[in-house]
């Protein structure tokens, strides 16, 4: 009877701490929406690793913080200073809420340059004009037996836009981007019939998966590297992936 007893009073203490975390969410949620408007469609409230302080997220990976009345309101890094090293929290859980399965890519936007046997596989969002893909695209001619699978991501500009349809449009889209990207050779004007919707799928699904820069790379294991790195630094990426 005791041990019964025991059980019942721990469920009672559980269900109690369960609606007042309940509870505690609702207000934050309330109390944001009446005071910020354009935050009134919160996704989720979740405490921190410090008292007191909640996670607030909007947009699906837009991340603030606030205190447990909603009385305070803050964006930006959230540091953890205790071991070996400085963690950014913020980005850790950023990064999670992006993150992007590489068999969930949609390869039909896409276009692929396969060099050697094409085991080893990389998915690469690239502006025409980025002068760091550029740099990236000779650097990344030294590795060998991969798939790259190619995203046109024209973000810097309308010109970004109409050199992304050539090369899209070309008889051979590997040919022709590497023409331009290595050589400066454009590629011919898109004709006005060629479907060109995967280059605003492609702009679409970077905003929702917050590729903000180019270039932008993802490898097989889900890690995601942004900026230019050289071929050792791909290859380090490569190591161990399988096709």
């Amino acid at each position: 009877m005791k041990k019964l007893l025991s059980l019942l009073a721990l469920a009672l203490t559980l269900g109690g701490l369960g609606s007042s975390a309940l509870a505690q969410e609702a207000a934050i949620r309330e109390a944001i929406a009446k005071r910020i408007p354009q935050l009134k469609d919160i996704d989720e409230v979740r405490k921190t690793d410090i008292p007191g302080i909640y996670e607030i997220r909007v947009n699906g990976t837009e991340v603030y913080y606030t205190d447990a009345k909603g009385d305070y309101l803050f964006q930006g890094n959230l540091f953890a200073t205790k071991g070996k090293d400085l963690r950014n929290l913020t980005e850790e859980r950023v990064n999670k809420l992006t993150a992007v399965k590489f068999d969930s890519l949609p390869f039909k936007d896409a276009f692929t340059i396969v060099r050697g046997n094409g085991s080893r596989k990389i998915a690469v969002f690239e502006d025409p004009n980025c002068g760091y893909c550029k740099r990236f695209e000779r650097d990344l001619q030294k590795v060998d037996n991969v798939t790259i699978y190619m995203f046109l991501y024209p973000i810097l500009g309308a010109d970004s836009g109409e050199k992304s349809k050539a090369i899209w449009c070309a008889k051979d889209k590997g040919l022709a981007w590497q023409d331009w990207m290595l050589r400066e050779q454009a590629a011919a004007p898109a004709a006005a019939m060629c479907d060109v919707a995967a280059l605003g799928r492609n702009v679409e699904f970077g905003k929702t998966y917050k590729i903000q820069g180019t270039p932008t790379l993802i490898f097989q294991d889900g890690s995601r590297v942004p900026g230019a790195i050289d071929a050792a630094q791909v290859e380090k990426h490569l190591v161990g992936t399988k096709g």
